[in-house]
């Protein structure tokens, strides 16, 4: 399914969009999360032994655990608490990184699986919660890789909500697998290396007075470029039919009369 990339503006188009991100990402998750209590339901029916599904660390003949470790799990409980992460951390990558998650899911969850099989103790490996690891490391490697609004905002959330799993990579208790974790926060960093320039950055935000900027340099580039085709008018210059401009009076400036002469007449006041 393509989706399109993320618009700023709120229109209607923008809002269908959004919508359809939405839609995809919630129901993406809940097919995930659908899988995995199906198959858990299924065999609880039916008495299944599903350890046969689960990773055999060096063993040839559970190499198929690496695609299947992760529909099984030890108990409900342990079912139930990987049940919301998943669905959470799994929408959250579908809706930001519709192109991204194609590749990154499938990648988390054969190298996770891979790598328990490599090196991991010598016991039986199940559960989603290498999976669940993989995309809090993801999520929060490609916000910070992207630095946009949208990754940062997503990045900041799945960090504080399951910001723990940076420690459920050591180990800690004897019967949970660390390894699982470990390798699914690896692969995360992997996927998060590899693909966060697949999809598109969200356009920015544009405020007004980033426009206002814009006309000022606009403007006063205009006014430069007519300055240098037009020369700046001289000033102080007189016009032709004003006449000369009379002197003010005071100061330096001294009137000269001509001298009286005694032939000449009286003047009269």
């Amino acid at each position: 399914m393509e989706i399109a990339p993320i618009t700023a503006e709120a229109s209607m188009a923008a809002v269908r969009n959004d919508r359809a991100r939405v839609r995809y990402a919630v129901l993406g998750a809940l097919a995930l999360v659908a899988g995995i209590w199906l198959v858990w339901l299924g065999a609880f029916a039916l008495g299944w032994d599903m350890d046969a599904l689960g990773i055999r660390p060096r063993d040839p003949h559970a190499l198929i655990g690496i695609l299947t470790a992760p529909f099984v799990h030890a108990s409900f409980e342990h079912l139930m608490s990987n049940t919301l992460p998943l669905g959470l951390l799994s929408a959250f990558m579908l809706y930001a990184y519709p192109r991204a998650a194609r590749y990154a899911l499938p990648l988390i969850w054969i190298v996770s699986g891979l790598g328990v099989w490599l090196w991991a103790r010598p016991s039986l490996h199940v559960g989603i919660s290498g999976i669940t690891h993989g995309l809090m490391f993801f999520l929060f490697l490609i916000g910070l890789l992207r630095r946009d609004r949208l990754g940062v905002s997503i990045a900041l959330a799945v960090f504080f909500l399951y910001g723990g799993m940076t420690m459920t990579v050591l180990p800690r208790e004897e019967h949970i697998s660390f390894e699982y974790h470990l390798a699914g926060a690896i692969a995360g960093v992997i996927a998060a290396l590899a693909f966060y320039k697949l999809d598109p950055a969200a356009p920015r935000k544009r405020y007004s007075w980033e426009d206002e900027e814009e006309e000022a340099e606009f403007s006063y580039s205009t006014q430069l470029d007519q300055n240098e085709l037009e020369p700046e008018r001289p000033r102080n210059v007189p016009v032709l039919w004003d006449g000369p401009r009379p002197q003010p009076l005071g100061g330096d400036n001294v009137v000269d009369f001509p001298p009286r002469r005694e032939r000449e007449n009286p003047t009269v006041h």
